[in-house]
């Protein structure tokens, strides 16, 4: 069975182009005529003289025929195509192989297609992620927690915070300087001149004196006056205006239990404000005693509070629920000097002068400059161990214990008496005595009970009056 080869039509650019039939070189043989017959040798090969397979040319001449007659428009293509284009010569000696393919496409590898992809994810989360921040800060829908609505910032003027508010524009800072120190106290404004009522602790020496109000604004002050005894001091600032002074009540109205605020300035931080209670009333109390010779005792018939009071505070009011002056911070009471566990601070138990006492002092040092003390007009025992002041048995450089004249001697007081009440009240130490005392006016009536050769004798005296220091 002879082999049969079936060939498609020659492509467009196989075909030859005119005048080119002969255009060729030595040792390529000529196309043989195209002849319709073709013998198949006995053996089936189909093989022309020149090697030539016949079978498949014969199939060839007619679909070449075919070609020609169904693609006229190729032909004519062909004889129309100008003179100095290049076709491919299949017979030439070197046939161009350039082939036209159209684009050159180049495919992305897997690894690329990944990195790309990773490399637009990272981008679009950046960008989103930024977008997310900027739509959360700027949009009206972003997240919130739940919160409070902005409720009525008034207080009721009986709280802590009603009372601040009414007393801290009347509240100051007073920093002093010494020749050798400096310090920071409190104290509070007593009427439109500018009058401030503080410590003497904390004006003592002073050299120069800053008084700085709750709105910040500082100015410097004067020493009107000041009295050691009951370390009281009065300043006085000049020029300012809109001064708030503070209300004062009445200390005798102070009830143990009581809800008192104190504001000062501990370890100079201005305008803090603390609350407690009054602890006790009466408390007595001394402080000072540094120079040595008692000069600089003071002698408090002191309130008691558990209000924190700290250093810096001395000076400032203590306050009751009407926003009242009821007393001035001015000592407090820490663990013994010899306590290894000494604490510096507050430990509750802060004392206050009485505003009642506090008044009258200041009305003096405002107009003399010097405060009044209430005397009995006795000397007394300060080392009697007993229970009472015991008048001594004689006075300093020798002089009589009772001083002739005096509001004692006209009592009927003596030598050697012990003297246990006050009013009614028991006396325990001749310091208590003293406190007792100066917790009144001069020309005040009093009550003393009296204990000589073992029996109790009833005294009524009024009250002498000593010029201060």
């Amino acid at each position: 069975m002879a082999d049969r080869q079936q060939t498609e039509p020659a492509p467009q650019w196989w075909s030859r182009p005119e005048g080119t039939a002969d255009s060729r070189h030595d040792g390529v043989p000529a196309p043989r005529p195209e002849t319709d017959d073709a013998e198949v040798d006995g053996d089936g090969d189909g093989k022309d003289e020149g090697g030539r397979n016949g079978a498949a040319e014969q199939a060839a001449a007619p679909a070449q025929e075919t070609l020609a007659q169904e693609t006229p428009a190729q032909e004519t293509l062909a004889q129309e195509a100008p003179a100095h284009e290049v076709r491919y010569d299949p017979w030439g000696e070197q046939p161009l192989q350039v082939v036209d393919r159209g684009r050159d496409r180049r495919g992305f590898r897997l690894w690329q297609v990944a990195a790309l992809a990773a490399g637009t994810a990272l981008l679009a989360g950046g960008i989103g992620g930024y977008v997310g921040v900027l739509a959360e800060r700027q949009s009206s829908t972003r997240l919130e927690l739940p919160q409070a609505a902005v409720a009525d910032k008034g207080r009721a003027p009986d709280s802590v915070a009603g009372i601040a508010a009414t007393a801290l524009p009347g509240v100051v800072t007073l920093h002093v300087r010494g020749a050798k120190s400096s310090g920071t106290g409190t104290g509070f404004v007593l009427d439109p001149q500018g009058h401030i009522l503080t410590n003497n602790h904390v004006v003592a020496d002073a050299k120069e004196i800053a008084v700085t109000f709750s709105t910040g604004e500082s100015v410097t002050a004067e020493l009107v006056g000041r009295d050691s005894g009951y370390d009281l001091a009065v300043v006085k600032v000049s020029g300012v205006r809109g001064l708030r002074p503070l209300s004062l009540g009445n200390s005798e109205n102070v009830k143990v239990g009581d809800p008192v605020v104190a504001i000062g300035a501990p370890f100079d931080l201005s305008n803090t404000v603390t609350a407690g209670i009054i602890s006790a009333t009466g408390r007595p109390v001394t402080a000072g005693g540094d120079k040595g010779d008692g000069s600089d005792i003071s002698y408090v018939d002191a309130l008691q509070t558990d209000a924190p009071i700290n250093p810096g505070n001395s000076g400032g009011p203590l306050l009751d629920a009407r926003a009242h002056v009821v007393g001035i911070n001015s000592a407090i009471r820490g663990a013994d000097k010899d306590d290894p566990d000494r604490q510096g601070g507050s430990i509750g138990l802060g004392f206050a002068i009485p505003i009642n006492q506090g008044k009258r002092v200041a009305e003096e040092l405002i107009a003399t400059g010097h405060a009044t003390h209430p005397v009995i007009g006795v000397t007394l025992d300060m080392d009697y161990t007993g229970d009472g002041a015991r008048v001594g048995d004689k006075g300093e450089d020798g002089k009589p214990s009772v001083t002739a004249g005096g509001p004692g001697a006209r009592a009927g007081i003596k030598p050697g008496d012990v003297i246990t009440k006050v009013d009614g009240q028991r006396v325990r130490g001749g310091d208590e005595l003293i406190i007792k005392i100066r917790a009144h006016r001069p020309g005040d009536p009093l009550t003393l009970t009296v204990l000589r050769d073992g029996r109790e004798r009833t005294l009524g005296v009024v009250l002498g009056s000593a010029n201060g220091s």
